[in-house]
């Protein structure tokens, strides 16, 4: 999955594939995590977010499934 990279002071880099919903964080201290059945329109809001860790934690942290991949 390509990620691209965010203005965050936690978040590095977000990634979303469509056909899955699944979005995939990288924090900055290199750990990977990703968040399944995730709607597309919240990954546009996460992406338009003013604070990107924020939001993250706000709205998707503990609403979806996740699993940590590094």
């Amino acid at each position: 999955m390509i990620r691209q990279p965010v203005q965050s002071t936690n978040v590095a880099a977000v990634g979303y594939c469509r056909g899955s919903k699944t979005l995939e964080v990288e924090f900055r201290n290199g750990s990977v995590y990703q968040y399944f059945d995730v709607p597309e329109p919240v990954y546009r809001q996460l992406m338009q977010a003013t604070s990107v860790g924020s939001f993250l934690h706000r709205n998707i942290r503990d609403k979806y499934r996740y699993s940590r991949v590094a």
